[in-house]
């Protein structure tokens, strides 16, 4: 499903750069250039423009504990006899000599950067205006002592031409999503000027006659479609040039194996948002979209979920001879069984989907048996079954196996979907619904402590290509 409403909610709570942020940074930016401009920094200031994600408008929040960054182009007029290392060496030198920015200046190779006790960088580039040709801007590398030519301006124009043809701001949204899926996944490298180069690539002018970018969720799913089909036409590492100015090979950011392992990132996620798109089942389909964008996506709407499954069973039975005023989903399980589960209770959307991609093959079976023990590693106590009243303060052992009882080879491993339910649970922010490593072997232990009903699943992976062979039936825990 589309979920535009939830998307939109997404980028505005948890994507977009938040307008405290963006004062801050505009109120700092103002701060650095008055500071410039009464500065001995010898180049004449022809102006400041923004340059990278703030000028692109795809500018993101940063994890926690992480900084973001913005660029500040500096158009300067050419000084006579510095070469290429002088206007940021001066620059960095103009900076450490002010009680305000001395301890937050640092040097790189095409600028000089600005850190606010982790919070945000601002970087600041000199360019430099007809050096030796009219109508020619080149920054500076400190390391190679060159001048590099630039166009700045005119990327930013063709970014904002394809962000046109998107409509709505289109193209700059997904590409908002897509490096927030970055930064949450941290498993595949792709620098941010690349990443808007490669999805702006993927517009072209017959779109602006076909309209096909209606929402966020499809621009999403045919930008992810056409990168992977173009990476997947590509087994090596192409040549990705800087649409306005062809000499610089952007994608020069990439080895061999970078681009590999972003091939095939990029192959598994858009699998993920097809998936997503396609759900005809709304709790499902959330599920799927938290599986690419992480626990933030749906987050209020999830939880209550979770939390309010004694209230979607009582509203199921209601008006049925075996409806009781009252009841929690535990009093309606130990009296009806399973019957009194709820629509979905088995898919609800803050259990996390499979990562695996699954076995083209006829899938393995997979049993789950349960032992209760008086603690964990303590004494045995019975061998118990799914949906089985049971009381709080106990361990419950749980074993994977074959479909002929027997463990399962050393070539596979077993991981266990723990799925808390009901208002105990999320009181105690304790809902879960994450995968867990098994604790020996095949096996997995967990206590006891939430009235509610509870799954817990078992996952067979293959060792050797992370491929899910086969899943456990839910085994339903029931504490009382």
């Amino acid at each position: 499903m589309k979920l535009i409403t939830y998307f939109d909610d997404f980028l505005r709570d948890t994507v977009n750069l938040n307008q405290t942020r963006v004062n801050l940074l505009e109120n700092s930016i103002e701060a650095i250039k008055t500071f410039m401009k009464g500065s001995g920094w010898k180049p004449e200031i022809i102006e400041f423009k923004p340059q990278g994600s703030w000028a692109h408008k795809t500018i993101i929040k940063p994890l926690t504990d992480y900084p973001f960054d913005a660029d500040l182009i500096v158009y300067v007029k050419p000084v006579d006899g510095w070469v290429a290392k002088d206007y940021i060496d001066n620059l960095y030198t103009e900076f450490q000599g002010s009680g305000i920015y001395k301890e937050k200046t640092r040097r790189y190779s095409h600028c000089v950067t600005i850190e606010y006790a982790g919070e945000r960088k601002i970087d600041i580039a000199p360019c430099v205006k007809e050096r030796i040709y009219a109508d020619t801007y080149e920054v500076c590398n400190r390391i190679s002592n060159e001048f590099e030519k630039s166009m700045p301006g005119d990327y930013t124009q063709w970014l904002v031409n394809k962000n046109s043809i998107s409509g709505k701001n289109n193209l700059r949204k997904v590409t908002r999503l897509l490096k927030y899926m970055r930064d949450i996944k941290t498993n595949f490298t792709c620098p941010s000027f690349l990443f808007t180069t490669l999805l702006g690539d993927r517009i072209s002018y017959i779109d602006s006659i076909n309209n096909p970018f209606t929402d966020v969720p499809t621009s999403l799913k045919i930008l992810i479609d056409r990168l992977d089909d173009w990476l997947q036409a590509n087994q090596t590492k192409p040549t990705v040039r800087n649409p306005v100015l062809y000499e610089e090979i952007q994608s020069n950011a990439w080895d061999e194996t970078k681009y590999s392992n972003f091939r095939s990132k990029i192959n598994l996620y858009r699998g993920w948002i097809d998936d997503a798109y396609d759900e005809s089942d709304k709790e499902e389909s959330i599920g799927k979209w938290r599986r690419v964008f992480g626990d933030d996506f749906a987050a209020d709407e999830t939880i209550a979920k979770a939390a309010c499954v004694s209230e979607s069973a009582a509203s199921e039975l209601s008006g049925s001879s075996l409806a009781t005023a009252g009841s929690d989903l535990v009093a309606l399980v130990k009296r009806l069984g399973s019957i009194a589960l709820p629509e979905g209770f088995n898919r609800l959307p803050h259990m996390h989907r499979p990562k695996w991609r699954t076995s083209s093959s006829t899938g393995l079976t997979v049993r789950v048996s349960a032992y209760l023990y008086t603690s964990k590693y303590g004494q045995s106590m019975r061998h118990i079954t799914s949906l089985e009243i049971l009381q709080s303060g106990y361990w419950i052992k749980f074993n994977a196996s074959s479909g002929s009882g027997l463990p399962f080879p050393n070539e596979y491993y077993v991981m266990w979907r723990v799925t808390n339910t009901d208002k105990a649970a999320k009181k105690a922010n304790a809902l879960r619904g994450e995968f867990y490593q098994s604790d020996n072997k095949n096996s997995r232990w967990e206590s006891l402590k939430y009235r509610g009903v509870h799954i817990v699943e078992a996952f067979l992976i293959r060792k050797t290509n992370e491929v899910m062979l086969g899943k456990s039936d839910p085994f339903y825990v029931v504490i009382e």
